[in-house]
């Protein structure tokens, strides 16, 4: 039996989960900074899905769902995104709960603190127009019906209040005749009565007892851990898990840091040393690049609290007597290449010994190093450990045994010092220590988010394919321990089962490099290469609601009436209807309804305040000229429909409805058709400057890890010495060199370059696209243009998924730019994707193309 995640695709297919629409109230009242990703979207559309269709395999009321993500991921988000979808069908009352207090100290930030970082929903929560707020209650009959009402509890404090009465708690009396959404983090922790085969008095009991009392009650439960060895765990998710989203998937996503382990043979006071001059340069490489980080360390004991206690002491001594003798003992010992890497920076930078010296006392000072071990300390500083990345925030070194396995959320966490040396594994399997580690690990690998100029994406890797990048160092988690093959090779298949890691041994280093004969050329020497930035959206041209694509249409409204009439269950009974029950329509334009009306209705709603439709709508002038002008409200009209005197008296009430309603669609029109980015125009590079010699990875017996040298290593139309592309790559490459005899007779400085990710184009939506060739052409004869043109090949598999692309190459080759620098006339253009199953076809369009 399939679980339900692989129900609802093999039901409804991808393409059509894709397409589901996430509402605005999901998406508007979220925190804008956060950004819905792609997986993150599909989980509400797979919720949307699951609750409003029909198929077979339909979980049954009430509703028993989960979520199966990875650390990181962001849970919580979906939390927030799914409650304020849940409120909008109706639901008011919501309970938290998690098996410890720390993490309901920080959800209850991220759900109630709006001056938290990591606080999760907009200034204003705004649903069907009306202003919605979060409060904490204590039990639900403080419970109101206009906003979202949230108690937090442990599930031992829930299962003690509800099987121990006393006053103010929770009792089960609270849950009759209430719907309620039930929300458990962790949720791992909750089943052991599953697991056991026996939920008498257990926990799960409690929760089930409580989920089982209304039958619209929805249990949703979040982790990242699904224990697939035990048959009844299996059995009892199956009809329960609508989303997976994997740890594997998570770092193939590119969300995570990538892993280094640091091995070394030096004793745990230099390999302290190491750590530090490596946490020291990342600090200074960020600076260097204006990127604001403040990299964190943690100091990991192996058992017990007064371990890391000893830790601690022994680190400050250390601080304290720092020298520019132990730093120079590293830089002269130490073969790591990234600790070389970093005295090179310093070198070049001015920094010296005795400098570095100072910076590392001055950043480790003992106020700015943190304990976080017993459930106290682990108490006390939860808010100074969940907000590590807060400039106001001085802490850099973490000193744990175990407190932080689960829940702690750190994004600028760069190198985890183990301070013990022995192993607990057997017979090459990780021990239960080893295990700890890598979820640790796992926890630290969080991406820190950074952009290096407007529009990029701040949240995920950059440099996967520049190994050689100083900045590829910010997408790295070290953990540094002691040189033992059997010890690394146990952690190594922890990491690698967990998902967030990828072992060297699987892959191969390969050096890309452009051909001598091709770096002599002129066009090499004085060439250009085309391509746009990812810019703001400029709003300057939109004068109008038509210009947003609001459509002209009249709402349509209807009034409330107490007209009705009674009908047999049994029988057909002869209709009967007089005047006064006949409905009709009115239209009402906007300048007929008062003024202040309209400008209440505009207030109730956050997106028509007069700094937002600026944004949109910048000649807009003023809120009255919003309210007057043809171009917007005052072009408008709402149908009324209702009986005849209802519509002789309509009310200000009346009017106030129909308005809400009608903003709303303008609302959600204007923002279907904008986008807070776009394309900008073309803008040049010299081809010396975009396309160079460069490392990669890929996977060994890969179809990439084959660089194609037989057909391109000798042909001077190719530049680089192979081609480590796919299967289609690597046939559109045949075809081309079949057809390069006849293009040479039209054509000179025919060049064919594969884009090694140097080069991003960004349609009107402001959407990536990197195709992965470029292939440059120079008439013979005529005007002697240089044509530009962006080819994609493209599997069968993907060319649905990414028709986007091919509809933009369409109007790139529709558009035919055409740029001139000097003497030189360079045309902008491209071709539909390349597939291998329809060559003719693209071989007649890419010689039309160069036809034209």
């Amino acid at each position: 039996m399939a679980f339900l995640y692989d129900t609802l695709l093999q039901e409804f297919g991808k393409r059509a989960i894709a397409q589901v629409t996430v509402p605005n109230h999901i998406t508007d009242n979220l925190k804008p900074g956060f950004g819905q990703r792609p997986y993150q979207i599909e989980s509400f559309q797979r919720f949307i899905l699951c609750d409003s269709e029909d198929f077979e395999g339909k979980p049954k009321r009430p509703f028993h769902l989960l979520y199966n993500m990875a650390t990181g991921s962001g849970k919580t988000l979906i939390m927030a995104g799914l409650m304020l979808h849940l409120y909008q069908k109706g639901y008011r009352n919501f309970l938290f709960f998690v098996n410890s207090n720390n993490i309901i100290q920080k959800t209850k930030d991220n759900f109630l603190n709006p001056q938290a970082s990591k606080y999760l929903f907009n200034d204003k929560i705004v649903i069907d127009g009306k202003e919605v707020l979060i409060k904490e209650i204590d039990n639900f009959e403080e419970a109101d019906n206009q906003n979202i009402n949230l108690k937090f509890t442990t599930i031992q404090q829930l299962h003690i209040d509800l099987n121990n009465t006393k006053e103010n708690s929770v009792t089960y009396e609270d849950f009759k005749d209430k719907k309620l959404v039930l929300i458990a983090d962790e949720a791992h922790h909750l089943v052991a009565g599953t697991k056991s085969g026996n939920l008498f008095g257990s926990w799960e009991d409690t929760v089930k007892k409580i989920h089982d009392s209304n039958f619209e009650n929805i249990l949703l439960e979040y982790t990242a851990t699904i224990d697939t060895e035990t048959a009844e765990l299996v059995k009892h998710y199956q009809d329960k898990v609508i989303f997976k989203y994997d740890l594997a998937e998570f770092r193939k996503d590119k969300y995570s840091k990538e892993i280094n382990l640091i091995r070394s043979l030096y004793d745990e006071k230099d390999r302290i040393i190491q750590a530090l001059i490596l946490n020291m340069y990342r600090q200074e490489l960020a600076t260097s690049n204006n990127i604001n980080l403040k990299p964190v360390i943690l100091f990991k004991a192996k058992k017990t609290i007064k371990e890391s206690e000893q830790n601690k002491e022994n680190f400050h001594k250390l601080i304290d007597d720092f020298s520019v003798s132990m730093v120079e003992k590293i830089q002269k010992t130490s073969t790591v290449p990234i600790v070389q890497k970093a005295f090179r920076f310093f070198e070049a930078k001015g920094i010296s010994a005795n400098e570095i010296v100072k910076r590392i006392q001055t950043n480790f000072r003992f106020e700015n190093c943190l304990s976080a071990n017993n459930d106290a300390e682990a108490e006390q500083n939860q808010i100074l450990l969940n907000t590590l990345e807060d400039e106001n925030n001085p802490i850099r070194a973490i000193f744990a045994v175990q407190k932080l396995n689960e829940g702690w959320d750190v994004l600028n966490l760069f190198d985890i010092v183990r301070l013990y040396e022995d192993r607990d594994g057997k017979d090459g399997k990780p021990g239960k220590t080893t295990l700890s580690e890598a979820q640790l690990i796992g926890r630290g690998a969080r991406y820190y988010p950074f952009a290096l100029e407007e529009g990029q994406d701040k949240f995920t890797r950059k440099f996967d394919d520049e190994i050689s990048n100083d900045l590829k160092t910010l997408e790295e988690l070290y953990y540094h321990t002691k040189e033992d093959s059997r010890y690394i090779s146990e952690l190594k298949k922890a990491l690698v089962d967990s998902g967030i890691y990828e072992d060297d041994a699987n892959l191969v280093q390969l050096n890309l490099f452009l051909k001598p004969e091709f770096k002599k050329t002129d066009f090499y020497k004085d060439g250009h290469v085309f391509f746009n930035k990812k810019v703001p959206k400029s709003f300057d041209n939109i004068k109008s609601f038509a210009d947003l694509g609001v459509k002209k249409t009249n709402y349509r409204h209807t009034l409330s009436s107490g007209v009705g009439r009674m009908s047999s269950a049994f029988f057909e009974m002869e209709p009967t209807q007089s005047n006064d029950e006949v409905i009709k329509t009115k239209d009402v334009k906007l300048t007929e309804i008062p003024k202040n009306t309209i400008r209440f209705a505009l207030s109730q709603n956050p997106f028509f305040y007069f700094d937002s439709l600026s944004h949109y709508f910048p000649s807009v002038g003023s809120l009255s000229n919003f309210i007057d002008s043809t171009d917007f409200l005052a072009g408008l009209e709402i149908t009324f429909s209702g009986t005849t005197k209802r519509l002789k008296e309509i009310s200000h009430f009346d009017y106030l409805q129909a308005l809400n309603g009608l903003l709303q669609i303008i609302e959600a029109d204007i923002k279907s058709n904008s986008t807070e980015y776009e394309g900008s125009d073309y803008i040049k590079e010299p081809i010396h400057k975009v396309f160079k010699d460069k490392e990669i990875k890929v996977y060994k017996d890969s179809e990439r890890a084959d660089g194609q040298e037989t057909l391109v290593a000798n042909e001077p139309w190719y530049v680089y010495n192979a081609n480590y592309g796919t299967s289609e790559e690597k046939k559109f490459v045949e075809l081309f060199s079949r057809r390069f005899e006849g293009l040479n007779q039209k054509f000179e400085n025919i060049y064919l370059i594969r884009n090694e990710r140097e080069i991003k184009i960004f349609d009107k939506l402001g959407r990536a696209f990197e195709p992965d060739f470029l292939l440059f052409c120079k008439q013979r004869n005529g005007a002697q243009m240089t044509f530009q043109v962006f080819i994609e090949p493209k599997g069968e598999h993907l060319k649905g998924h990414d028709k986007w692309k091919e509809d933009f190459l369409n109007e790139i080759r529709a558009e035919q730019k055409t740029i001139k620098i000097h003497t030189d006339t360079y045309l902008i253009t491209a071709v539909p994707f390349y597939n291998y199953n329809s060559e003719n076809e693209f071989k007649t369009t890419l010689e039309n193309t160069l036809n034209e």
